[in-house]
């Protein structure tokens, strides 16, 4: 059984006027491969010296950012039923990445929808066991692969005041709890879907991409000390506290996803990003 350790600063979204919403991300995770197939060829556990897709968040952050090793970048997404993230969030996604990364074989994205998880909560063990039965596309050759999963159901942490929309779980893979996503949108007093999706979609990436201090060194010191791996600019992406300052009024102007600011741009482009 995997274990992971959480970050305990978590990242925080005012979506509505009263509910508290928090994007979770993981610093590490270790595993016990006692129970792993004993095949070199496991992807999660190779032993032949392939890619290894059971690393921490960041872990592989130059493979993303650079062209040295792979050229071309393929984001699998798996939904189910009826939680398909919107083509305005995945379209502003690959924008993001497309600005950030240097993959001059492309960028694609694949979809599939897979069975319902049949849960109304999940652990992280449970996510990571639907990736492992689930996930068809892995790093090869010059190719580069990403997983996003998107879940019909909730965090096992949530509570009535507070929610986990993502999760950054593995070096190469990311949760979305679309389900909470949807219940907290395109009402009145909420953002568009799309708009919170794209924000937590992006800021999940930032975190693949060794973001802040975690896998793409700092070339200005600008973590947040009570927050680690995080902005401690109030308006970027990373940073933990979106709620303060202006960048929750951004989900509601016309140029609502907030962006990296220029100390994450410069760790990126330093380590082998555009």
């Amino acid at each position: 059984m995997r274990k992971f350790a959480l970050n305990p600063h978590r990242r925080k979204f005012v979506p509505g006027l009263f509910l508290l919403v928090v994007l979770l991300v993981l610093n590490a995770c270790s595993s016990d491969n006692s129970n792993a197939p004993s095949t070199s060829v496991n992807p999660f556990a190779p032993t032949d010296g392939s890619f290894n897709h059971n690393l921490g968040p960041g872990a592989s952050a130059h493979d993303f950012l650079a062209s040295d090793t792979y050229t071309q970048l393929v984001v699998e997404i798996q939904y189910m039923d009826g939680y398909k993230p919107t083509p305005d969030a995945v379209s502003q996604l690959k924008t993001f990445l497309g600005n950030r990364l240097n993959k001059p074989s492309g960028i694609s994205f694949i979809y599939t929808q897979i069975a319902p998880g049949g849960k109304s909560t999940y652990t992280l063990d449970d996510i990571a066991k639907m990736e492992e039965n689930n996930r068809t596309e892995f790093t090869d050759g010059r190719k580069l692969a990403a997983y996003f999963l998107f879940l019909d159901g909730g965090y096992t942490d949530d509570t009535d005041k507070s929610k986990v929309l993502g999760v950054t779980y593995r070096n190469t893979s990311v949760a979305i709890f679309e389900k909470t996503i949807q219940s907290l949108t395109d009402q009145p007093t909420e953002p568009q879907r799309y708009v919170l999706e794209a924000t937590v979609y992006e800021h999940e990436f930032g975190h693949v991409l060794g973001l802040v201090n975690n896998g793409s060194p700092m070339q200005t010191d600008h973590e947040d000390a009570s927050h680690p791996h995080h902005c401690d600019n109030s308006n970027c992406l990373m940073n933990w506290q979106v709620e303060s300052g202006g960048v929750v009024g951004n989900l509601f102007g016309t140029n609502p996803i907030p962006t990296l600011d220029q100390n994450c741009l410069d760790d990126l482009k330093a380590n082998g990003g555009k």
